[in-house]
């Protein structure tokens, strides 16, 4: 699919764009040359040129490209080619040592400098730095300012600044820094160097003010195509987030999986009963020790751990190529978050799942934490409520999202800006049939209305669903509700999905709930419209419901000797606890299902598997080669 290239004739705020209608192909056969040598692709992908061609030219550029796009090689490429030494500014120590595992597993020359290394490391950083044996350097935003690296650097002669994650220099991004606010200092002090703005996740709006802030100078505005249709879009109403969590996870059995949980709390809580059900989980969040999260982030990186279990407050810079899943156990606070961690399942390019487990009650959650969030800062008034409005904004943003009957990916896409050109993606629960309406939604709803109207508006989300399922517990019995008409009207039912069928009509807007620590229901003026039979309300069934193979799913796997993949993962995970790296960055799972697909038998063969240049081809090319003839020779008998 096609992205835009957008570029900048006067200012950030002047944007034109015009849509580029031919695939992206080398720029040039020296280009090619180094793709190939050094990665084992034959050509670049979408966009890719654009944004190579800008940092060659010394221009400013703004990349925004999907996570699993390719915007790591539009900073990587250039550096070869000029023979020169790059900064790369990075938020998370994580992403930069994935990020140097993968490049040193090729042989490129990369380091990152972070508070975690010896004195004997860095100084080791800085002479090859200062003798010119550095392509890229990766640094955080505060240790480039605060540790006197400028002055290092200055003798360098640095060309380029690549910013990742730049999204967070906005004030109307999702995950905004204040640090990135001072990079614009950069321009100063490297006048002549070019700046590039790399993200994932940017709005218009976002990008504007990305280049606005970090003073780029008539940038090159690349704009990548935001959907991604090798992932699977679900949306479940949430009724037993253990149960549910396991059925899913049952999809992906010894897979690599990211669970997010929106409390730390329940991050354990969940982790402990995957690991009592015999599943490789732990939990990562940042209330736990340093070493703790470290040992667990290096074997989820080896396979070693199939399932990390994380809070969403918490970026965890995963860099992993083969997530098969990511499931969302509440609400992300925006669209972007959540593209931004879906979007860290399927790197690889292969079939991903991304199931989002839904209850309304997120919502409030959610609403509750900005506020104190915002209460608690050292903001103004007038800062603290555009902060709270901004936010809330984002937050109502991905509960429409989440209560959408309509395609996935086409809602995902026209959020950033962009026409979806498809009827069906074939992708999503909605596309694929997977949704389906609860019978007499109507007559539950005016139940449900009859009922709130009954305890007089006076009770929360709990009392009411305890009422209606006719439940015998000491408040009911106390208030004397267990006299009321509606007490028992849906005995059918359990709390839990009762509860969701009330979360339902307040998403809706058929019931409204007080503000405060203590909500209560309340009717509202489409309440009555419904009870007085003018007007339909559509309820989901609240339940884990039969999933379908997207079309991408079963292409992926079409002809693989899944037998023989198996071994070659054994093989790569035995590699990486070897080398003490990530198993990811010796070989992909998009490299390993095309040689066990296409069963190569000579080192000509594996060079022409993707993702297999010169140097992975000399140091395994025999190993591999010995695992598919011993595959072939048992095949043959």
């Amino acid at each position: 699919m096609l992205g835009q290239v957008h570029s900048t004739s006067q200012s950030s705020s002047d944007i034109v764009s015009r849509t580029s209608n031919a695939a992206c192909e080398p720029r040039s056969a020296e280009i090619e040359k180094i793709l190939s040598r050094w990665w084992g692709f034959d050509r670049l992908r979408p966009l890719q040129s654009e944004a190579i061609s800008a940092a060659l030219d010394g221009r400013d550029s703004l990349v925004v490209m999907p996570t699993g796009g390719g915007k790591s090689l539009c900073y990587q490429i250039p550096p070869l080619l000029s023979e020169s030494t790059d900064v790369v500014i990075s938020p998370l120590v994580a992403l930069m040592k994935d990020q140097v595992d993968s490049l040193d597993s090729i042989g490129y020359p990369a380091a990152a400098l972070y508070s975690g290394i010896d004195d004997a490391e860095r100084s080791r950083i800085r002479e090859k730095l200062l003798a010119g044996h550095l392509r890229l350097l990766f640094v955080a935003p505060e240790r480039l300012l605060n540790s006197g690296l400028l002055d290092l650097l200055s003798r360098v002669d640095v060309r380029r600044f690549a910013i990742d994650e730049a999204h967070c220099i906005s004030h109307w991004g999702h995950d905004f820094r204040p640090e990135y606010r001072q990079l614009s200092m950069l321009r100063e002090r490297f006048p002549s160097a070019s700046f590039h703005a790399f993200t994932a996740t940017a709005t218009p709006r976002v990008r504007e003010d990305i280049a606005s802030q970090l003073s780029l100078h008539n940038p090159e505005i690349v704009v990548g195509c935001f959907d991604r249709p090798n992932l699977v879009y679900r949306v479940i109403q949430r009724t037993d987030r253990i149960k549910q969590t396991l059925q899913i996870l049952g999809r992906h059995p010894k897979e690599a999986a990211i669970v997010y949980c929106i409390s730390r709390k329940e991050t354990e809580r969940l982790a402990t009963h995957l690991a009592a059900e015999g599943i490789l989980a732990r939990p990562y969040h940042a209330g736990l020790e340093a070493q703790e999260r470290h040992r667990t982030q290096e074997a989820f990186a080896q396979d070693r751990v199939d399932v990390v279990v994380a809070t969403v407050a918490f970026g965890m810079g995963i860099d992993r190529s083969n997530v098969r899943l990511v499931l969302h156990t509440a609400l992300p606070k925006s669209l972007e978050a959540y593209q931004q961690e879906t979007g860290r399942a399927g790197r690889d390019g292969l079939a991903a799942e991304c199931v989002l487990l839904y209850s309304s009650a997120d919502v409030f959650s959610w609403e509750s934490l900005v506020r104190k969030s915002a209460e608690e800062s050292d903001l103004n008034v007038d800062e603290a409520e555009a902060l709270i409005k901004s936010q809330l904004e984002h937050l109502h943003t991905m509960r429409r999202y989440a209560q959408t009957a309509r395609c996935r990916h086409a809602t995902l896409s026209e959020y950033f800006g962009q026409t979806y050109p498809n009827d069906s993606c074939g992708a999503c629960d909605v596309c694929l049939g997977e949704t389906e309406n609860m019978a007499d939604s109507t007559i539950v709803a005016q139940k449900i209305l009859s009922c709130v109207a009954r305890v007089e508006e006076r009770f929360g989300v709990r009392h009411v669903a305890e009422v209606l399922r006719g439940a015998k517990t000491e408040g009911v019995s106390r208030h004397g509700h267990d006299q009321l008409s509606t007490f028992g009207l849906l005995n059918s039912l359990d709390q839990r999905t009762c509860e969701n069928l009330v979360h339902q009509l307040l998403d809706q807007g058929f019931l409204s709930r007080s503000p405060g620590d203590r909500p209560v229901v309340m009717l509202n003026g489409a309440s009555w419209t419904v009870l007085r039979g003018d007007r339909s309300v559509v309820l989901l069934e609240p339940k884990v419901r039969s999933t379908k193979k997207s079309t991408i799913d079963n292409d992926d796997w079409q002809g693989v000797d899944r037998e023989l993949f198996e071994k070659l993962r054994q093989w790569r995970r035995n590699i990486a606890e070897i080398r003490g790296k990530p198993a990811w960055t010796i070989l992909d799972d998009r490299a390993l299902r095309l040689i066990a697909k296409d069963m190569p038998t000579s080192p000509a063969a594996l060079l022409r598997i993707k993702g297999i240049g010169e140097k992975r081809l000399a140091e395994f090319g025999e190993s591999l080669l010995d695992l598919v003839d011993c595959s072939l020779r048992m095949r043959n008998g």
